[in-house]
């Protein structure tokens, strides 16, 4: 094998050859049988039959051995380079307008048929410590082939070809089996980010009806807010992804699977209810917020206005006697320092009462 050949990375055990036979792997340096210069980006590279594994072979030769007989193979690819796609190209006959949407990541989610190929683009989703983060898995379905190639944050699809290995009789099945694994274990990780933002939001619901709510937690809402409307936006075209792969393309889905992809569909529907919902409530959450506020500002403004009227009282009548005018009879009187004192406490007494009891204080 030349340096710039790329080969199936597999372990030995359990695994056919070509022909049917159980083959003698010589052991490269890794326990495989060789690698290339794009094994970076060549997460797995496997072919089955009848939904077993088969010997290790070269890229150059996929254009070969898919013409076999009960032959499926299936790659996964991460964020490869052009060189790597060219060469997917030229082995798997693959139209150059999927090509260039391939190279290109920030794709929409959407289903293009191209001749006898499927191209698919799903939105992925992950969690971290802080955030979610998204990002982007291109498929190409084939009648005897699956190429996936993910960009930017995603766990990898491993677990979900162990899962399938464990089942050859429905690998067996080909593309439509694997196409859909794939499928469910994306929309599956949809529902575990809505958990975990459901959690987050459940957290904050309690300091809502407080008016003092800090600025953090008011964010807090709205990024969640935001990763709902994301997370609905990336899980909505997958309902009609699915819709279109339940009733056409029957020569790369067989009938025999599609329940499997109702399934994934009923579970798409699921992800879009629960954003919906939690988007509306974190909306109400944040109009409550918000009325919340302008009740405490309102309570403040009326007891600063039945204050003012207080003191407005004793400013009025202590204001009339700074006037300095010569004829005023009660200014010689004795007692009119404590008439006027006393009836000016007594008025503003009954005032601070009415004011009271109409709540305003």
């Amino acid at each position: 094998m030349t340096d710039n050949q790329t080969c199936v990375s597999v372990h030995h055990a359990g695994l056919l050859s070509l022909d049917g036979s159980v083959p003698h792997h010589p052991a490269g340096p890794t326990g495989t049988t060789g690698c290339d210069t794009h094994m970076s980006t060549i997460v797995n590279c496997v072919a089955y039959r009848r939904g077993m594994r088969l010997e290790t072979f070269p890229i150059d030769e996929i254009s070969e051995i898919i013409k076999q007989p009960d032959v499926f193979i299936w790659i996964g690819l991460h964020e490869p380079d052009d060189a790597l796609l060219g060469k997917m190209q030229e082995e798997f006959g693959l139209h150059e307008l999927a090509m260039e949407d391939a190279r290109a990541a920030h794709q929409r989610p959407k289903l293009e048929p191209y001749g006898d190929s499927l191209f698919i683009v799903a939105k992925t989703a992950i969690l971290t410590e802080t955030d979610i983060v998204f990002g982007e898995t291109h498929l190409f379905a084939g009648k005897n082939f699956l190429v996936t190639l993910r960009h930017g944050a995603s766990k990898g699809y491993s677990p979900v070809r162990a899962r399938c290995e464990k089942n050859p009789q429905r690998l067996a099945l080909g593309t439509g089996y694997a196409l859909y694994a794939l499928l469910d274990d994306i929309v599956d990780n949809y529902l575990v980010v809505v958990s975990e933002l459901r959690n987050q939001f459940n957290q904050i619901e309690a300091d809502i009806f407080d008016d003092r709510i800090s600025r953090d937690k008011l964010q807090r809402i709205y990024r969640i807010k935001r990763e709902v409307m994301l997370l609905r936006d990336a899980a909505q075209p997958l309902v009609d992804i699915c819709n279109e792969l339940t009733r056409f393309h029957e020569d790369v889905i067989p009938k025999s699977i599609r329940i499997y992809l109702r399934d994934v569909q009923d579970h798409c529907r699921r992800v879009i209810e629960s954003c919906d919902n939690m988007r509306e409530m974190l909306i109400a959450a944040m109009q409550i917020n918000l009325a919340m506020v302008s009740i405490g500002q309102n309570d403040i403004v009326r007891q600063l206005a039945g204050w003012g009227a207080i003191l407005a009282l004793p400013t009025v009548v202590f204001s009339l006697y700074g006037m300095n005018f010569q004829n005023m009879p009660e200014l010689t009187w004795h007692y009119s320092y404590f008439a006027v004192v006393g009836s000016t406490v007594a008025g503003c007494s009954w005032l601070y009462m009415k004011l009271k009891n109409a709540n305003w204080l």
